[in-house]
């Protein structure tokens, strides 16, 4: 096999490679980020470093399973437009924008697509992404937030863990300054690190509050200006180096040990269970029982 079998990053691949990768039946991840604040001491690229730091490392450690495509740069961020620099695209936008990148890979004959997602708020647009994926293509498409990695042990995140709960890991926080650390340490502006809080998570309520690891049954995300002055929502003081190489090292394994699960895995077989066969064709660029 040529080049494909070593190769992990997709756009270094030639188009008779990505032949070969096909056949390979490789899996795709496809890092789903953001442009946005992260404090004073963090870029704004944060929500791209963390998740594609995570999916080049399991290209690395698994390169004959997987590809990883170059980002989806720009996410639904509009929350967050008080802060300079956070760049916005429209929920619908990155849908489609999204969606139009896992149709050309399952057209191309990849059928195991993983959004690895790097920013919170994507997550309800990637959940629609992925549900669409998999009635409008004949792939199967599947939503991972890269946190969500560390939970698979349930020991991990009890033995890493020194902010709070709720709120000390939310954004630009304990975790995702410990990882950019690891990542890419020299642009941390560790001066200008300090802690910040949420502030409705300061009330005395069963209700509303928020965690990257967990939120309130009440919890609405508004305004990051409304309940944060600095854009640090989380204990960053508490970040370090060693952190961050522990979370890369358990994100990464994690991925992997997905890939080698989802890779051999058939797809779930749909059956069309209408007494009197439909008459019309599926609405909304559905494929069909058949197709």
């Amino acid at each position: 096999m040529s080049r494909a079998k070593t190769e992990h990053r997709y756009e270094k691949l030639t188009w008779p490679e990505i032949n070969d990768a096909v056949d390979l039946g490789k899996v795709c991840i496809l890092p789903c980020g953001a442009v946005e604040q992260h404090g004073p001491h963090l870029p704004l690229d944060v929500d791209l470093v963390c998740p594609g730091g995570i999916a080049h490392g399991a290209g690395r450690a698994l390169s004959e399973k997987i590809l990883v495509l170059p980002p989806i740069a720009y996410g639904y961020t509009g929350h967050v437009m008080d802060f300079p620099g956070t760049i916005n695209t429209h929920y619908s936008t990155f849908i489609e924008q999204v969606l139009d990148v896992v149709k050309s890979l399952a057209y191309h004959g990849f059928k195991k697509i993983i959004l690895l997602n790097g920013h919170g708020s994507n997550m309800p647009n990637l959940d629609l992404a992925a549900r669409r994926a998999n009635v409008e293509t004949d792939a199967e498409c599947v939503v991972i937030a890269w946190w969500n990695l560390l939970t698979v042990d349930k020991t991990f995140l009890p033995g890493w863990r020194e902010s709070k709960f709720p709120g000390g890991c939310s954004h630009a926080c304990e975790l995702e300054t410990s990882l950019y650390l690891y990542l890419d340490e020299e642009n941390v502006r560790k001066d200008q690190t300090r802690s910040g809080t949420i502030s409705f998570n300061d009330e005395d309520n069963e209700y509303n509050w928020v965690d990257l690891f967990g939120a309130g049954p009440a919890t609405v995300i508004s305004w990051t200006s409304s309940y944060s002055d600095t854009g640090v929502l989380g204990d960053a003081e508490k970040a370090t180096v060693d952190k961050g190489r522990r979370v890369y090292e358990e994100a990464v394994k994690r991925l992997v040990g997905f890939v080698n699960y989802f890779h051999p895995r058939p797809r779930d077989v749909r059956r069309d269970l209408h007494r009197t066969p439909p008459t019309m064709p599926l609405p909304w660029g559905q494929r069909p029982v058949s197709g």
